[in-house]
């Protein structure tokens, strides 16, 4: 069985201003800073923001699940503004998907606005099919608003 839940979270800021957060480490940083009650704490694991790069994210008090998702950054598109993980343990592995990935993609409307594309690939086996209702990418639309209105709030300053 394979599928995918996607969603697109409007931003009031240009395009290659939220790539510029999204593309490598500042995006775990920002919500680390920004929402760690909301969205969990980021940690760097390994790597520079490229590819290859390992991070974790330990989910807020309350979560479901082991409390944690490692993942690894997979690609990082700077022309098309596309950045994939793919999920190595935690998070919708638990629910026993063999792959799970993670596709952000900036999408231009005008000079000043975007879209911020979520995107979460998953694969496993048929039986599946209950626990597919549970993917949702809502913590990665609530990363889009947050960050959007952060960018937005400090664009004079950046």
């Amino acid at each position: 069985m394979q599928g995918h839940v996607s969603q697109d979270t409007p931003v009031g800021v240009p395009a290659a201003l939220i790539w510029d957060v999204y593309r490598g480490l500042e995006l775990g940083r920002l919500v680390d800073k920004l929402a760690p009650e909301v969205l969990g704490r980021v940690e760097f694991l390994e790597g520079d923001g490229g590819v290859g790069t390992i991070v974790k994210l330990t989910f807020p008090p309350g979560s479901p699940g082991r409390g944690y998702m490692k993942e690894r950054f997979t690609k990082i598109d700077d022309e098309n503004r596309v950045k994939e993980t793919e999920v190595l343990e935690g998070g919708y592995k638990d629910l026993g998907f063999d792959v799970v990935r993670i596709r952000l993609e900036i999408v231009e409307k005008d000079l000043e606005s975007c879209m911020v594309r979520s995107t979460i690939e998953y694969e496993g086996e048929e039986k599946l099919v209950d626990v597919v209702s549970h993917v949702n990418v809502k913590p990665l639309e609530m990363i889009a608003e947050i960050i959007g209105k952060h960018l937005c709030q400090n664009k004079s300053t950046l």
